[in-house]
Parts: C-alpha cells; structure tokens; sequence
C-alpha cells in the first residue's frame, strides 16, 4: 500500500489508476468467494464435535454428532448418503448401529479423489495414566474430531470453488473399538465402506487422523510410504513449498488405520497422521490439547492438494 500512497501524493493524476487496481484488487478478493482454508471454522467444527461429549457407537451423543455431521455436509451443497452396518464392541460383546457418512459433490465425474477420518471415539480411555479412568470413553478431540473438523471446512472451500474433480468426503464410523493387538477389531467402517465400494475407484485418497496436536508432527506413516509414496511425495512438496514445517519427509512407524483397507482394495491411499500424541487413549484427549495452528497447517495443504489432482484432470 505504500508504493501507492507515494503515487497519490507526487502525481495527483494517478488517483484513479490506484483506485482502480484498488478495485481489482477487491473484485480478486471476492471472487475467492472465502475459499481461503479457515483454520477458526475449522476449530469450531472441532469444539462442536466434542460438545456432544465422548461419541462411541450406541451413546445418544454419537447419534447427535452423526446428525450433526450430516447437516453440515448439506449446508455446503454436498450430496449425504448414511451407509449403515453392524459392529460388535468386544469388550461388553453388545453389537451397534454404526454409520459411514458419505458425502459427494460432481457425483457424475469418473475421476474422483476420497477425503476422510474417522468420527466415533474410543470407548475406553484404556492408555490413561490412571487406572480409575481407563473403563471411561475419551471426548476424542484430536482422535477423531480433528480430521473431521478440517474435512468439513474443506467440503465448504471446494463447494465455493470447484476443483476440476469428482470428491468424495466420508467419515467412517467404528474404527476404534478395538483391543489392544486384535486388528481385526478396529476399522470396521472403512473395511466395510472399501468392500462396498462399486467401480471406478478413487484415484486417490487421503485419511486424517490425530491431525490436532498442539505439538504436531506428521512423517511419512510407513504403510503410506510403502504403497503409495508418490501420492505421499505429493504432498509432502506441497507442504514443503508452503513453508509448512510440521510435515516431516522422514520414515515413519507403521499405523494399522482407516486407509488400510483402503489399500488392500486397491486404492492409492495415504494416512496424515502424528501417532506421538502424549493423550492418545486417555481422558486428556481434549480441546485444549489441540491446536488452530494445527488444522491450519494440514487443512491448507490438503486443500492445495486437492486442487492439484483437479489440475491433472
């Protein structure tokens, strides 16, 4: 701005030339149409989540986030279809309800990508410090409400600006349930939602996970790196370009999660994940343990890369 103030100033006649490029500067701004990743919408989709308190399959407060979750998909124009199947909680042996919400946009576009997370949190606070406090299900505000929350921000981004490809959103439900070193107890929903899931598949897919730590941390999560390290080398750059410095181009641990099943149904899949997370499993996965710089950080590259994949097509 000062570069023009000084034109003002000495030449009086190219007032109107900076008030037009003033003007379109504006007219650029307004035609973004806000679809500037908004790290404070974000946030509050975070704080919504956990208001409904700890949201395992069969409590009344999963059932309000799922109804919760679906009105906002609508609200940005984004197509909803529930997919429901029955899990079984092993500890109490009791079967649920369980919902895979799936939202769509250009539903008749053949190239597609798929964004999603998971949206129950675990039932058992199994990983607490305290023996007192492992029978009792965690809020989950990083586990589970944080890759939801960034996803919701970008399906109103992409619904303001449109990618150039099909997108698919889904939140998947049961996927925490498990015991400790049963695999076959966790995941429920994506093993579902990727044995149902008709041709073409996705080009692409992207999971969120544990994406809210104030102290954020993602590597390359080993299984990502292994079957799909160009779709991780993509991203990657972009954040690297992007000066985002919490996504770290290193090898990581392997992490049994929702794109697993993904994978093994042939999708080209990769997990964005901090596994290091100090609360993962107790009763201190809570807001004030995440950060807005955190869904700032991993929801701007995503979105980035979102538009690539459109760029391709």
């Amino acid at each position: 701005m000062q570069f023009l103030y000084g034109l003002i100033t000495r030449k009086p006649g190219c007032l109107l030339i900076c008030c037009l490029i003033l003007l379109g500067w504006g007219i650029a701004a307004a035609s973004d149409g806000g679809t500037t990743f908004d790290a404070e919408r974000a946030w509050e989709h975070l704080l919504a989540q956990c208001s409904f308190g700890p949201r395992p399959p069969g409590s009344a407060a999963h059932s309000h986030c799922l109804e919760y979750l679906e009105t906002e998909l609508e609200k940005v124009s984004f197509s909803v279809q529930r997919q429901p199947f029955m899990g079984v909680e092993p500890v109490s042996g009791k079967s649920h309800s369980m919902t895979n919400l799936i939202g769509s946009v250009w539903p008749e576009r053949s190239h597609r990508i798929l964004l999603c997370a998971h949206w129950d949190t675990r039932p058992w606070a199994d990983q607490d410090p305290n023996p007192d406090h492992r029978s009792k299900p965690i809020l989950g505000a990083n586990d589970g409400a944080s890759g939801v929350a960034i996803l919701l921000e970008i399906a109103r981004c992409i619904s303001l600006r449109d990618p150039g490809i099909g997108v698919d959103i889904v939140f998947f439900d049961g996927e925490d349930m498990g015991r400790a070193g049963n695999l076959n107890e966790y995941c429920l929903g994506s093993r579902w939602y990727a044995e149902n899931l008709s041709y073409p598949l996705p080009e692409a897919a992207v999971l969120l996970d544990l994406v809210g730590d104030a102290d954020l941390h993602i590597p390359q999560e080993l299984y990502s790196l292994t079957s799909s390290p160009d779709l991780l080398e993509e991203i990657f750059k972009i954040a690297e370009e992007m000066g985002e410095g919490v996504f770290d181009p290193h090898r990581g641990t392997a992490v049994y999660d929702d794109h697993v099943p993904l994978i093994q149904r042939g999708i080209r899949a990769v997990n964005l994940i901090d596994f290091d997370y100090d609360y993962w499993h107790t009763l201190q996965d809570v807001p004030a343990n995440c950060s807005i710089s955190s869904l700032d950080s991993v929801g701007r590259v995503l979105l980035a890369w979102v538009y690539q994949q459109g760029e391709k097509n």
